[in-house]
């Protein structure tokens, strides 16, 4: 499955509305008509947060929102893009000289992550131009994937015009790598779950080698989506690399404490593979090695042996060299903890055990108070939707996505549905003050969709 490339799909383009006027826009922006489509979804990670970059599995499943882009490739050597959401500016640039701009993250340059990424897998000095014009029904900075459904839509489309073959697995290590230029030194799920995902499955992925396995969810629950309205952009703020230092500073003094080779350590799970012990092992060894209060630079440096100046230019990401608290402890406590929720969730869909539905919630309320308390990635408005959610029938509900912001994700009992999504759209989105935009709420139970794919007009 995973060797495969991407499906190639002939389609009736009268016959898919958002197709079809995907079409008639193109065509009055740019006066052609497209040569094909690409689709890359969303995500949802129903366990695992905040540890793939760790080295850990996770389990997200794809949404049916998507990025769907229509693409002419032209004779001169210009990248034309638009977007259909007005809020989204035109933009056009020689596609010899792709400069991505990490001070903002505007729209376009996520696109140019994923045609860069390909250009330079390939070792391509000039790219053919193109005319392409976007359009995405993933709501935006809400822990969906949004940012890297496009990342992953434009890679394919590189490739496509290009005339190329990747297998999907090498088509999501080229994005995960690529859309690391924006400045953010994420991990790899949302990447691969937008290639590998099949329709009818969640999938446990696990990372080098990158791999994909089904993982079959309760048929008496249903998943659902809610936006805690509050907005998060993981490139534009450094909470997030904060986080992924902390991570990779816990995993340095772990193996030091363990008298490792600690130098080229960089991420937690490289710490237990070290020593061959359980995740519950890890827990214990965290306890002695680390302490709970947070740690300030020269005392990394003193446990380390190094100098400010070696933190800094070695270790750390240019947007974290200031930062002066590192909490080592809580970090490392809840990335062991939440790898192995992330291992109990898939024996309980394997055994399939009456109370399944019960016990998987019990994981992601578990995976939700940890994000909140020890990786301090929750806000005051997730939580008490996460709240909402349980009080109102949900077995289990927590933050999907980086968190400070975006969504929560909830397990709910599939004869619960109707009542539960009336009686949290009233709860938490119908509040007596009206605060809530209304374009940006979003209540929605969603299931397992497919991964990537390219139309072509039959």
């Amino acid at each position: 499955m995973a060797a495969e490339s991407p499906a190639m799909r002939r389609v009736q383009v009268a016959e898919h509305p958002r197709l079809l006027k995907l079409k008639e826009m193109f065509n009055s922006k740019f006066g052609s008509i497209p040569k094909f489509y690409v689709r890359a979804p969303g995500r949802v990670n129903i366990i695992g947060e905040h540890i793939d970059y760790c080295g850990y599995s996770v389990l997200p499943m794809a949404i049916e929102q998507d990025v769907l882009i229509a693409v002419e490739p032209v004779k001169t050597y210009t990248l034309q893009l638009a977007n259909t959401n007005p809020l989204y500016p035109d933009f056009s640039t020689s596609a010899n000289n792709i400069q991505i701009d990490k001070t903002k993250p505007l729209w376009h340059n996520y696109f140019l992550c994923g045609l860069k990424g390909i250009q330079e897998h390939f070792g391509l000095s000039n790219l053919t131009g193109m005319n392409c014009l976007v359009d995405g029904n993933i709501p935006p900075s809400s822990g969906l994937s949004s940012s890297s459904a496009l990342v992953c839509c434009a890679g394919l489309v590189t490739l496509t015009v290009l005339g190329r073959n990747l297998s999907k697995v090498e088509l999501a290590e080229i994005c995960a790598k690529s859309e690391r230029y924006i400045g953010t030194e994420g991990g790899g799920m949302d990447q691969s779950i937008s290639f590998l995902a099949e329709e009818g499955t969640a999938k446990l992925i696990e990372f080098s080698p990158l791999r994909a396995t089904d993982v079959k969810l309760p048929s008496g629950a249903v998943f659902v989506i809610a936006n805690s309205c509050v907005e998060m952009n993981k490139a534009a703020t450094s909470q997030f690399n904060i986080r992924v230092m902390e991570c990779r500073l816990a995993a340095k003094l772990l193996a030091k404490y363990k008298n490792l080779q600690w130098d080229n350590v960089l991420r937690l799970d490289e710490v237990q593979a070290k020593l061959g012990i359980s995740l519950e092992e890890m827990l214990l060894v965290t306890e002695d090695a680390l302490h709970p209060e947070p740690y300030n630079p020269e005392e990394i440096c003193r446990c380390l042996g190094i100098s400010l100046e070696e933190l800094r230019t070695q270790i750390l990401s240019p947007n974290t060299q200031d930062v002066l608290i590192f909490k080592l402890y809580q970090r490392a406590k809840h990335v062991y903890s939440e790898a192995a929720r992330v291992l109990q969730f898939k024996k309980i869909c394997e055994e399939a055990p009456e109370n399944m539905v019960q016990l998987l919630g019990e994981l992601m309320n578990q995976s939700h108070m940890s994000c909140r308390d020890m990786y301090e990635c929750s806000c005051p408005e997730l939580d008490q939707l996460v709240d909402i959610c349980r009080k109102l029938g949900a077995q289990g509900s927590r933050l999907t996505g980086a968190g400070w912001g975006g969504c929560a994700v909830s397990i709910v009992p599939a004869d619960k549905l109707p009542g539960f999504l009336a009686n949290v759209h009233k709860a938490y989105y119908q509040r007596s003050d009206g605060s809530l935009a209304p374009e940006k709420q979003s209540l929605f139970a969603t299931k397992p969709g497919g991964g990537a794919l390219v139309f072509l007009e039959a």
